[in-house]
């Protein structure tokens, strides 16, 4: 009857949440400014903006361009254009066209506060241009401007969802249906999976409604990553066991109910450990890291539940048969993967060698951060390049001593006089407009001598904040800069938390200091190496021409706190080992004869749903789908497999300084009966 209910309660709880699921992209913060700390410059600026009359701008540039040099006609088009989008909108003042020095470019900035605070106004606003706005036999036209970034990255974050769903789902199934060589069993979990993602996304949904959580479209895709593929590892896992547990048991209910005795501890410790780390995001700077962090948690601890709850009824309810056709026979012997046998012989022979080899080899990959591109620019944001970024390279190749995007100075009313003129005699000012007044603030409009996220520009900015005193600096230029110092700032504060949250964690669950500093020291070791292969891939093979400022933070979090995941599945079944007697070499081979395979599954699950984030249309995902996805095979096949094994054996009893199992041998703990026959 047990079963039954619990199905039942998912069933309900999943009618209540599906309605509040499907809102979750409706809810989402996808503007520059919405990934920002509220405490930069530049949010300052975007607030006050907001409260303006009109509200914040859109501010586009209409860019013709023509190699051999515009024509008379050409230039007839572009003035009848421009002068058909004021027709139709309020702007802040007529378009006026600025011709390039060689004759082949025009552009006309246009900006306008109608659309006030509506994004959906905005981007019709947008479309609505790009509709005017057009070329033909000869003559190109493109809209660019920070109003046509940000559309542009609205309409990509808002396509997400559906291709990231489906290609997550048919990855996940695909891996499934090669681990388990059965024609039903793999649909099961990734049905239970899919139940977590939507209890998930209601429950973030919730979450923002209630608390004001940031979403952004990259957590919201980091989420569904998480759900299946943490989610996934968790199924693995206990089925395996469940699998084992069936030919001591002749009910499918007692196996597994022996199975979550056995496994469900390990489970909990590890997905309470994600959480836990995940959650230190909160003292993130960074707005979309520090909403990211309880998002990530979220879909963490709901694959959690799902998978000790609902997966455990459903395959109870189905019985033997589920595994067909290698369905498990009571009184059978558990299947051992010999290949796992192999590899932890060969780290029992010569566990020094293997640790020193290990080790080299990871440090020589971290080398490769060296060889990390700078950091990433807004028009490299992309990996096809959208109609807005190719205005930007027109118009940066067309008007090498003027940028095309604006720097805002927000400026006390009582004092935009001074700070106007001020402006105009700072270093890198091409010129400077005053423009709306309201609510004690007046709005100035600096163009700077240097391209956009130039260091000519940065330095602009800089000499502005500096020398224009009460007066807030920003514009997609300076959002840039506040969002690399703040990535900066979090990476020297969140990770000594995270990595202090997760030794915490581990010292008390596996009662020694030795063995949580090898996992931490493990996983860390890992995040340099897959850092480094980064470095050597991103540019070289993949022409990503940036590094996302977040991309290190980011990475660190999950490999860490997903790396340590798969060190408690091996370290809990060596501690069950050593508990009934084993002696400590004996241990560490059982548990990775016993474990490697569901954890290289897992791995290799894991590594697979981060690694559709490669195929997504933003640089920042790709970079980081890349760099977990890797992190996470070093850490199954070279960290797990030989160097924790290997680091077992060296130090014997060592390893669980200064736990009991340190000091004497261990005392055999009662186990289950090795058959159990039904009544």
């Amino acid at each position: 009857m047990l079963p039954w209910a619990i199905v039942a309660l998912w069933v309900a709880a999943i009618a209540i949440a599906g309605p509040l699921a499907g809102k979750l992209s409706d809810v989402q913060a996808n503007h520059a400014v919405d990934y920002l700390p509220a405490s930069a410059d530049s949010t300052q600026v975007a607030k006050i903006q907001e409260a303006l009359p009109g509200g914040e701008s859109t501010d586009l540039v209409l860019v013709y361009h023509r190699d051999g040099g515009l024509t008379p006609a050409d230039r007839t088009a572009a003035a009848r254009q421009t002068a058909e989008v004021a027709a139709g909108h309020t702007l802040t003042a007529p378009p006026r066209g600025v011709p390039s020095a060689d004759g082949t470019t025009l552009m006309y900035p246009v900006s306008t506060t109608g659309p006030g605070q509506d994004d959906d106004a905005r981007t019709a606003f947008v479309d609505e241009v790009r509709e005017i706005a057009r070329g033909g036999d000869g003559l190109g036209v493109e809209v660019g401007g920070p109003g046509a970034l940000n559309t542009d990255a609205k309409k990509v974050y808002g396509s997400l969802g559906g291709p990231l769903l489906y290609t997550t789902v048919a990855v996940v199934a695909i891996l499934l249906i090669l681990i388990y060589r059965s024609p039903l069993l793999w649909l099961v979990p990734l049905v239970v999976a899919g139940v977590a993602d939507a209890l998930s996304m209601a429950v973030v949904y919730g979450l923002n409604r209630g608390f004001d959580v940031t979403v952004t479209g990259q957590s919201s895709a980091v989420m569904t990553i998480l759900v299946f593929g943490a989610g996934t590892d968790y199924a693995l896992l206990l089925v395996s066991r469940y699998r084992e547990e069936l030919t001591r048991f002749a009910r499918p209910r007692e196996a597994m109910a022996a199975a979550l005795r056995g496994c469900g501890p390990a489970v909990v410790a590890s997905s309470a450990t994600v959480a836990a780390g995940l959650l230190c995001l909160l003292a993130a700077d960074l707005t979309s890291s520090r909403g990211m962090g309880p998002i990530a948690a979220v879909g963490v601890l709901c694959a959690l539940l799902a998978m000790l709850t609902l997966l455990p009824a459903l395959l109870v309810l189905l019985g033997r048969r589920v595994f067909w056709p290698l369905v498990p026979a009571y009184g059978a012997e558990p299947r051992r993967r010999s290949v796992f046998a192999a590899m932890g012989g060969s780290a029992g022979r010569r566990p020094v060698a293997v640790l020193v080899t290990g080790g080299v080899l990871l440090g020589a990959l971290a080398l490769g951060v060296f060889n990390l591109p700078g950091d990433l620019r807004q028009e490299d944001s992309f990996t096809s390049k959208p109609d807005s970024v190719a205005a930007m390279e027109t118009l940066a190749d067309a008007f090498p001593g003027r940028s095309s995007q604006p720097i805002t100075v927000l400026a006390p009313t009582g004092r935009a006089d001074a700070v106007l003129a001020k402006a105009r005699t700072t270093d890198g000012v091409a010129s400077a407009e005053r423009g709306r007044s309201g609510g004690g603030w007046t709005e100035l409009t600096v163009v700077a001598k240097d391209k956009p996220e130039s260091a000519g520009e940065r330095d602009t900015v800089n000499a502005l904040r500096a020398g224009l005193d009460g007066a807030h600096v920003g514009g997609p230029g300076a959002q840039q800069m506040d969002l690399e110092e703040s990535s900066s700032r979090d990476l020297k504060v969140v990770v000594p938390l995270v990595i202090l949250c997760v030794l915490l964690i581990l010292i008390a669950l596996l009662r020694s200091l030795v063995a949580p500093l090898l996992l931490v020291t493990a996983v860390v070791a890992v995040w340099g190496a897959a850092l480094g292969i980064g470095g050597l891939v991103f540019e070289p093979l993949l022409g990503l021409k940036g590094t996302d400022p977040g991309l290190p933070l980011l990475s660190f979090v999950f490999l860490v706190a997903l790396g340590v995941d798969y060190g408690i599945f091996l370290m809990h079944r060596v501690r069950e080992e050593s508990r009934a007697g084993a002696e400590p070499t004996e241990a560490a081979l059982t548990a990775l004869r016993t474990t490697g395979g569901v954890i290289a599954s897992a791995g290799l699950v894991l590594a697979g749903t981060f690694a559709v984030l490669t195929n997504m249309p933003l640089t920042s995902l790709v970079e980081m789908g890349f760099v977990v996805a890797v992190g996470v095979l070093l850490d199954t096949f070279l960290v797990r497999t030989y160097l924790v094994t290997s680091a077992s054996v060296a130090l014997q009893r060592r390893m669980w300084w200064p736990g009991a199992l340190s000091r004497t041998p261990a005392v055999p703990a009662p186990r289950e009966p090795e058959l159990v026959r039904a009544p």
